[in-house]
């Protein structure tokens, strides 16, 4: 089979794809030098850029649909949390080499997961090189209404979306440490492979939340980054924590760790005043209220009695290793 030229690569496999297809706010797609995006009066642009590079955000040689399921997904969990309605994503890929049934694989993973977020594919690069992904997704919400981490306010309470702590149980899984067994040990190979980014969440929190992030890099790290922020102090209270039975199954002892500080969840976490948890509740979007905001600054866990029990570490950090005391 002759070898398939860059242009050619992206026509078969990505300008060809479902999730390529136009759509109600793209002007123009795949073919030009740029793409074109229509917002109405009123809308701002909502541009996020998630890089997952071989061997530090995956594993190398891993299986190419999940792998571009997990890609897209990392990056529009950027717009659920600023509370953006998708639109349109681009594509940055390097190749090793340009391997027709990896490339097929690849390219029915990132249609289903851009179908499922309603993003469309509007672009993109190609080169040869060490695998890297690069996604840059695209979304649009009203002006004045972006999620951001600098609102919270002392009396808020903290929320997050869902449980967190079962991508990071999914290592041993992922890495070839111990073989799947069972029901658990599928719904963490999905929540680390599959993340479903909270968008309809992060739409309703519109006019709501007074600040919100996702979290990737652990829930005390990230909780970090709003508490600077906003110039308050966040508390976690660790009996509110809603950790899943398969990820106390896998984790035994260290379940409550890596809830705190594993990472790759997706989840929002977000804060909001009292008064507005039935509006939210309303809204039909699950959420679990975890903690609250406090004068003061960092990040404080406490346990059922209200001791404080933070740990040392609270998450990842390039460059760096275990990010410190958030």
């Amino acid at each position: 089979m002759a070898a398939l030229g860059e242009f050619a690569l992206i026509r078969q496999y990505f300008a060809a794809a479902a999730c390529a297809a136009p759509r109600p706010g793209v002007a123009l797609g795949i073919g030009d030098d740029c793409a074109l995006l229509h917002l109405p009066p009123g809308e701002r642009l909502a541009v996020s850029t998630d890089t997952q590079v071989a061997g530090v955000h995956f594993p190398h040689d891993p299986d190419p649909f999940l792998l571009a399921q997990r890609s897209l997904a990392a990056a529009a969990s950027d717009l659920a949390a600023m509370g953006a309605a998708p639109l349109g994503f681009t594509l940055a890929l390097t190749l090793p080499a340009a391997e027709p049934a990896w490339l097929e694989a690849f390219a029915r993973g990132l249609d289903v997961m851009a179908r499922a977020c309603r993003l469309s594919l509007i672009g993109g690069d190609t080169t040869r090189g060490p695998l890297n992904i690069n996604v840059t997704v695209f979304g649009s919400l009203p002006a004045g209404q972006a999620l951001l981490r600098s609102g919270a306010r002392p009396g808020d309470l903290l929320c997050i979306g869902g449980p967190t702590g079962e991508a990071a149980a999914a290592l041993p899984l992922v890495l070839g440490a111990r073989a799947a067994v069972g029901a658990g040990d599928a719904q963490l190979l999905a929540r680390y492979w599959t993340p479903q980014p909270q968008l309809a969440l992060g739409q309703a929190l519109r006019g709501l939340a007074s600040a919100a992030l996702d979290v990737s890099d652990g829930l005390l790290a990230d909780c970090g980054h709003i508490a600077a922020a906003s110039g308050v102090r966040l508390v976690v209270e660790a009996p509110r924590l809603p950790l899943s039975a398969a990820l106390r199954a896998a984790a035994g002892d260290q379940a409550l760790t890596l809830a705190l500080s594993g990472g790759d969840d997706y989840v929002l976490a977000f804060t909001l005043a009292p008064h507005a948890v039935s509006a939210l509740q309303v809204a039909g979007v699950p959420f679990h209220i975890v903690g609250r905001v406090e004068t003061g600054s960092g990040v404080a866990l406490h346990d059922g009695a209200g001791r404080d029990i933070t740990p040392a570490s609270s998450g990842y950090q390039h460059f760096g290793g275990a990010d410190g005391q958030a």
